[in-house]
């Protein structure tokens, strides 16, 4: 009897134990699973080309579709290739031919181009998010120096060519079609858009004893050159104000405005900050993206009034050279740096200029007048209209470089579509007639907070 109870409190034990195993088990809680953060930003729907003005040249439409085929056509879209979408820097219209060598600013000019094609009906949103996100990816994997591109690269390898510089402007208008595409889209291209501008070391390319930002660097020598006065970088300093990893401050611009040489008021144009060649290309560049016409600096100053000057300065000059060239007037201006009979000349331009250092032998680029069609619009389309009467001036992707009727007998036509070019016309249409532009960027938070930290403030 002894036994049998030892045996049965043996067996209660044992099965209180298994019990309370059982109960502990129940009681267990779900494994935790970890929760994963998607911080990818929303798909951007909107549509932005909703208010389109009518009753425009054909001319001035013809130039910017076939403008934007310039870029979408003859884009690198091999996939496998280390340089897909890399856009030439020139395009040949006599061969058809696109060069072996890429341009970032192209590049740029060519990213911000996409929106246009897309909202057009050009192209469909699926191919332009497509182009778009893998071009970034591209310059993700490109050559970089604290996050700034060479200049040119080559079209297929995606390397650094001609042993170019690691150019701060040229980085800057292609970091501008990143973020315009990335904004434009949302999503996986806007987050590598905004990856690529954090990792742009702005303070590694600026010299804080000067308090100027350099103009270029070469592994070889270092560092060459100051942006010292205004020209086409106005943009540098908003997107380096703005930036949240690497920011340079206000006083760059301050100085910069500082020693800049105003030209004073004439009966045919206004006063206006001047640039030292007067190329007009220096008077636009910044205007593609940023919306200056809603913005005044500290002191008030409009940067876009000073471009409408600048324009009518460049009307003004052509009328008074006439007289000794057969190619510029009324209804053919706009000097700026492109090629010549006898080779590219950066320094072609418009007086006044703050160096007095224009050059001018008669050579007019189409994208002088039609690049300040925001600024002149009926004087820059009355050009077009013009341009157009020469069948040798016209091309496949629209108009060709430039022109020199002074020039033989029959007059010189460039052979060459330069890509940044081609890039600042169709952008600067496309901003004419619908603003797109303007309104995406301007929605890239980075943007307004470089203008807050300069400083610069709305106007109604």
């Amino acid at each position: 009897m002894k036994i049998i109870l030892k045996n049965m409190k043996k067996f209660s034990a044992v099965c209180l134990l298994i019990f309370s195993l059982i109960i502990l088990i129940g009681c267990e809680k779900e494994p935790v699973v970890p929760t994963v953060i998607d911080d990818t930003p929303p798909i951007n729907t909107k549509v932005y080309r909703t208010d389109v003005r009518t009753g425009v040249s054909e001319v001035i439409l013809d130039e910017i579709e076939l403008g934007f085929g310039f870029f979408w056509d003859l884009a690198n879209d091999d996939l496998e290739s280390p340089g897909y979408g890399l856009i030439p820097d020139r395009f040949n219209t006599y061969t058809g031919n696109p060069g072996s060598i890429a341009s970032i600013a192209s590049v740029g000019f060519g990213l911000s181009a996409i929106p246009i094609g897309v909202e057009s009906e050009w192209i469909t949103r699926e191919e332009g998010e497509e182009r778009a996100y893998n071009t970034l990816v591209t310059l993700q994997n490109l050559q970089r120096t604290h996050g700034f591109w060479y200049h040119f690269l080559s079209m297929e390898t995606g390397l650094r060519a001609w042993s170019s510089e690691v150019s701060i402007i040229d980085s800057a208008l292609l970091i501008n079609g990143a973020l315009t595409v990335g904004r434009f889209f949302g999503g996986r291209v806007e987050e590598l858009a905004y990856q690529l501008y954090e990792e742009m070391e702005w303070s590694w390319y600026f010299d804080t004893a000067t308090n100027k930002f350099y103009m270029s660097y070469k592994p070889e020598v270092g560092f060459q050159g100051y942006w010292d006065m205004y020209a086409e970088q106005l943009m540098i300093y908003v997107l380096a104000a703005g930036s949240p990893t690497y920011p340079v401050g206000k006083g760059a611009y301050t100085l910069m405005k500082f020693g800049s040489q105003k030209a004073s008021s004439t009966a045919d144009y206004g006063s206006f900050y001047m640039t030292w060649t007067g190329s007009l290309f220096t008077y636009q560049y910044s205007h593609v993206w940023i919306d200056f016409e809603s913005y005044v600096d500290q002191t008030g100053y409009s940067w876009f009034q000073n471009s409408v000057n600048a324009v009518d300065a460049a009307i003004a000059f052509a009328k008074t050279q006439t007289a000794t060239y057969e190619g510029i007037h009324e209804n053919s201006w706009g000097m700026s740096a492109t090629d010549g009979p006898d080779g590219y000349v950066g320094p072609y331009g418009s007086g006044p200029s703050a160096g007095n250092a224009h050059v001018v032998d008669g050579t007019v680029p189409a994208y002088g007048a039609i690049g300040s069609i925001v600024f002149r619009p009926t004087e820059a389309i009355a050009a077009a209209e013009n341009y157009r009467t020469y069948d040798r001036f016209w091309s496949i992707y629209g108009f060709k470089g430039a022109y020199n009727l002074s020039e033989s007998t029959n007059g010189w036509f460039a052979s060459d579509i330069i890509g940044i070019d081609k890039g600042i016309s169709i952008l600067m249409i496309e901003n004419y007639l619908s603003g797109m532009l303007w309104e995406i960027f301007m929605e890239v938070p980075y943007i307004t907070d470089g203008l807050e930290a300069l400083d610069f403030t709305m106007v109604s």
